[in-house]
């Protein structure tokens, strides 16, 4: 299972303070969500985990290995970012799921669309989906790269109680299958439902709650 930690790293992002000297551990087969107040740098700490901001101080491993040894382009493949504002960057949804995965078959798509809770999308266009729909394409096109680890920025923030179900389910079938999970959230139901692990993130420390079986 991968594992991926935090030893006595600090960060911040402009003025705002995001860690101080703070090691935590996420282990694979297990959701761990990270609450706290608007603008603590919840976001800042996921893009710490896949490279796309870099610690002040510190080290972030993977299967105890530092990630500034594995490269940018693998790492991501590996641990894979789902933003909650995404970015789609070609214009049809089949296309957007093949762009970490060229050779990926049509009924491949399918399945990876169904999973999000978006069947039979596959010639959309992505100019015309909705807020929720792109995020939904995005958590996909990340699937399609079997990442290890799966990033996901307030993953209900958009969704109504179908969509956010699909999105349940398909954590627990990435942590069922030994994958990692780690999520931001201030859907306070969400986070009870799928969650193992919860972390708070304000004033610059990370700390951990009670462990505990998601329902």
């Amino acid at each position: 299972m991968p594992n991926i930690s935090l030893d006595r790293v600090s960060a911040s992002h402009g003025e705002i303070l995001i860690l101080t000297d703070t090691s935590a551990r996420f282990p694979g087969g297990r959701c761990a969500a990270v609450v706290g107040p608007s603008g603590t740098g919840k976001t800042t700490l996921l893009r710490l985990l896949n490279r796309l901001d870099e610690p002040s101080s510190g080290t972030i491993l993977l299967d105890d290995v530092p990630i500034t040894g594995v490269a940018a382009p693998d790492l991501r493949r590996r641990v894979g970012l789902v933003p909650q504002r995404p970015t789609l960057l070609t214009d049809i949804v089949a296309d957007e799921i093949r762009v970490g995965r060229g050779d990926l078959a049509s009924d491949r798509i399918d399945a990876l669309l169904a999973r999000v809770g978006l069947p039979d999308f596959r010639e959309r266009r992505c100019l015309e989906l909705s807020g929720g729909q792109a995020q939904r394409v995005c958590l996909a096109r990340a699937l399609a790269v079997e990442p290890e680890v799966l990033l996901l920025d307030e993953p209900t923030s958009a969704l109504d109680a179908d969509s956010a179900a699909a999105v349940a389910t398909l954590i627990r079938e990435h942590t069922g299958s030994g994958g990692g999970v780690i999520l931001v959230s201030h859907d306070t139901a969400f986070v009870t439902e799928v969650a193992h692990d919860t972390w708070t993130l304000q004033h610059g420390h990370l700390s951990p709650s009670d462990e505990r079986k998601p329902q």
